[in-house]
C-alpha cells in the first residue's frame, strides 16, 4: 500500500490500483453524509478532482493520486457515505483505477514515511 500527501491511499491490484483516503483523513472529515463519484471511463490527472464529500465539518474533493484512467467506482459509497468511517481501509474504496505510467507509484509514501507525516 502507498499514500499520498492528501491522504490517499492506493492499494496495487493486478493492473490496476484501488484508491481510497485513510483513517485519519476520515477522521479530520468527521461523519460522511454525502459522496459524488466521478464515472468510469474516465481519464484523469494527477492532482485533478475526482471525488467530491461532504461531511458534517466540511466539503472537500478527493484528487487524482496519478495520471489514468477510472474503471470502476464503488456506489456502495453513494448510497452510504458512512461506509468511509467505518472503514476507510476496506470496504469504503472510492474508484479503481488504471495508471498510464505504474511505476509512478514509486515515487509515493510506504507506510512508515505516512506515519511520519501524520505524526
Amino acid at each position: 500500500m502507498k499514500f499520498t500527501e492528501e491522504h490517499e491511499w492506493l492499494e496495487p491490484n493486478d493492473d490496476h490500483v484501488i484508491v481510497g483516503i485513510t483513517p485519519h483523513a476520515a477522521e479530520a472529515l468527521g461523519e460522511l453524509v454525502f459522496v459524488e463519484l466521478p464515472e468510469a471511463g474516465i481519464n484523469v490527472s494527477k492532482g485533478d478532482d475526482v471525488v467530491v464529500i461532504e461531511s458534517v465539518k466540511a466539503a472537500s474533493d478527493i484528487l487524482a493520486p496519478l495520471d489514468g484512467e477510472i474503471i470502476e467506482v464503488n456506489e456502495a459509497l453513494v448510497e452510504n457515505p458512512a461506509l468511509v468511517n467505518e472503514d476507510p481501509l476496506g470496504a469504503a474504496w472510492f474508484f479503481k483505477m488504471k495508471l498510464t505510467t505504474p511505476s509512478d507509484m514509486d515515487e509515493l509514501m510506504d507506510e512508515d514515511e505516512y506515519k511520519a507525516l501524520i505524526g
